[in-house]
């Protein structure tokens, strides 16, 4: 995992757009102003003139503010999948516990690379009422790798797969928590020492991973373990 400067946020606003791309504009207006300002601050007619258009024009796309942060968060979702498609992708010779793990590896370095973007897609009662059905492609997609994946790792263990559901969403639940725990700034509350958050981050999921590792077969857990050292934790 590693984490990068925040979105670009630049005060300035747009001198044009490219014809046809208006959408596309929008969605990046919205985005440096909640990273300058605030979600509760996002309107229509900033974002028209931060991407330089007349303050009628969002409304061809979005009749709603609800409306602009779904189309934010539908795209936060798009880079989430792809993110995680391509960690799979890049650990494909790796057991399939390391693949599970790939998935959580993706989502924290997603999430700490593109705060704004987490921030809207993880809270739905800024979105459309129909935002879930228009994200579930993407969400419905990581979560059948994490369930075959875990199906995979755990197939000689007949009461470890009766449980994949619940440990199914405790690895969802604890990226999504130390993700939230960054964004809304929880980290500097507690006593990291000299690790700072990035490293506690990754050293809390790294513990998450070993645990589940335990109990499997020798070349897991020395994967796992070479895994686990990539960086000091």
């Amino acid at each position: 995992m590693s984490s990068s400067a925040p979105e670009q946020n630049d005060a300035a606003p747009r001198a044009s757009y490219h014809h046809g791309r208006l959408r596309e504009a929008l969605v990046a207006a919205a985005l440096e102003l909640i990273e300058a300002h605030g979600v509760e601050q996002l309107s229509l007619r900033e974002a028209a003139k931060k991407a330089g258009v007349s303050a009628g024009a969002p409304f061809r796309h979005f009749p709603t503010k609800a409306a602009l942060l779904t189309a934010v968060a539908e795209q936060a979702a798009e880079q989430l999948h792809a993110q995680v498609a391509l960690s799979i992708a890049n650990s494909a010779s790796e057991p399939a516990l390391l693949r599970f793990a790939a998935i959580g590896e993706a989502y924290l370095d997603w999430a700490a690379r593109h705060p704004t973007h987490f921030q809207v897609v993880s809270q739905r009662q800024l979105l459309d009422a129909d935002a879930p059905a228009r994200l579930a492609p993407h969400n419905d997609a990581i979560r059948a790798h994490m369930q075959a994946l875990l199906q995979e790792a755990f197939a000689d263990t007949p009461d470890a797969l009766a449980r994949l559901p619940a440990l199914q969403l405790l690895g969802r639940s604890l990226v999504y928590g130390l993700s939230r725990m960054g964004v809304d700034g929880h980290f500097p509350e507690w006593d990291l020492g000299h690790a700072g958050a990035p490293l506690a981050v990754r050293g809390a999921f790294v513990l998450f991973i070993e645990l589940l590792a335990a109990g499997r077969d020798a070349p897991t857990r020395e994967a796992v373990a070479r895994w686990a050292q990539r960086l000091p934790v």
